[in-house]
C-alpha cells in the first residue's frame, strides 16, 4: 500500500443550540469538504467531540452520513476519497471493537489514539496496537501526548509499526525533533508507512522534513487553502507553500485558543458553516477568544 499523503479534515459534529446533533449541517459540512478538494476525511476523531457521542444512535449516523456523501461524489467525479474512521478508546476490547466497526462499515483507515489516562507501560501500548493490528484493517496511530499523558516515543513506535497493518502516524507530540526521528528512523525505512502532522502550524516544517501531510482541523473551514498548501509543499514548490503557511498562521493559533473544538466552532458560526455549539464538559469559547478568532479570520482573509 502507498503511503498516505495530502490534507485530511478532522471533522466536528454540528450541534444544535440544545446539544442535539445537526445531521443535516453534517452532510452539509462533508459535501463542502469534497466539494473543496479535500484528501480525505476523519469523522469521529476527538474534534467530532466522540467521547460524548452516543454509540449506537448518533455514531452510526453520522458514519452512515460521510459515507453515502463519498459515494455519491466519486459518482459524480470518479474521485475516490478516503475515509480515516476514528477508532480510539482507553480500553482495548472498546478499541477493537471500533476497529472492527470501521473496517465492517467501509472505512480505509481506523484512527486510534494511543490509551488515554490509564497511562500504560510502553509495552501495555505496544499490546493495544498488536491486538488493534489483528482486525484487518489499516492503522493510523495517534501520538498526542498532551490528551492522553503518554508520549510515544520513537523506540516503541518503530516496534508498533513493525506490526501488521501499521499505516502510519498522526504525530501530535508538537515536537519536531521527535518528528524528523519518526521519518528518519521509520518513514525512510518503510516507505509506505505514513507520517502526517496532527498540529496544522506544524504541517510545513513536517512535510519539509519528509513527512506527508496533515491531519488538520483548520480545514474545517479552510479545506481548499489547507489542500493548497500541502500540495504545495509536497510538489516541491516551497515558496507558494511558505505564503500560504503565513498567510494561515494567525488562524492556526486562534483555533486553539480557548480549546478544540470550541474555537474553531466559534470561527464556523462566523462564517456561516454548519458548527453550533459544543457539549459539556466542553463550553462556548470567552468573550476574549471570540474577539481573537475574528481578528485572525480578517487578518488570514478568511
Amino acid at each position: 500500500m502507498a503511503a498516505l499523503r495530502g490534507a485530511f479534515t478532522a471533522l466536528i459534529t454540528p450541534m444544535f443550540a440544545d446539544g442535539s446533533v445537526d445531521y443535516e449541517g453534517f452532510r452539509s459540512l462533508v459535501q463542502f469538504q469534497l466539494t473543496n478538494g479535500i484528501d480525505g476525511l476523519v469523522p469521529l476523531g476527538t474534534t467530532a467531540e466522540t467521547p460524548t457521542l452516543r454509540e449506537h444512535d448518533e455514531e452510526e449516523r453520522l458514519i452512515d452520513i460521510v459515507m453515502e456523501e463519498r459515494e455519491k461524489y466519486k459518482r459524480e467525479t470518479g474521485r475516490y476519497v478516503p475515509i480515516i474512521l476514528g477508532a480510539g478508546s482507553n480500553n482495548t476490547r472498546d478499541a477493537v471493537y471500533y476497529t472492527e466497526r470501521a473496517k465492517k462499515r467501509g472505512a480505509d483507515y481506523a484512527l486510534a489514539v494511543s490509551p488515554y489516562y490509564n497511562k500504560p507501560s510502553d509495552e501495555g501500548i505496544f499490546l493495544h496496537y498488536e491486538a488493534l493490528s489483528k482486525v484487518g484493517i489499516p492503522i493510523i496511530v495517534y501520538n498526542i501526548a498532551g490528551r492522553t499523558g503518554k508520549n510515544i516515543c520513537t523506540p516503541l513506535l518503530k516496534r508498533i509499526a513493525e506490526l501488521p497493518n501499521i499505516a502510519g502516524v498522526k504525530e501530535a507530540s508538537g515536537d519536531i525533533n521527535q518528528m524528523m526521528d519518526v521519518i528518519a528512523l521509520i518513514a525512510r525505512v518503510k516507505p509506505d508507512f505514513c507520517v502526517l502532522s496532527g498540529d496544522d502550524a506544524l504541517t510545513l516544517p513536517l512535510i519539509a522534513a519528509g513527512g506527508d501531510g496533515v491531519i488538520s482541523v483548520v480545514s474545517n473551514l479552510a479545506p481548499a487553502l489547507i489542500t493548497e498548501l500541502v500540495h504545495k509543499a509536497l510538489d516541491g514548490d516551497t515558496e507558494k507553500a511558505r505564503e500560504l503557511h503565513y498567510r494561515l498562521l494567525p488562524f492556526f493559533k486562534a483555533a486553539f485558543v480557548d480549546g478544540n473544538p470550541s474555537s474553531i466552532k466559534y470561527a464556523m458560526r462566523v462564517k456561516n458553516l454548519p458548527s453550533g455549539a459544543v457539549r459539556l464538559p466542553l463550553t462556548e469559547v470567552h468573550e476574549g477568544a471570540k474577539k481573537i478568532i475574528e481578528h485572525a479570520l480578517k487578518e488570514c482573509d478568511l
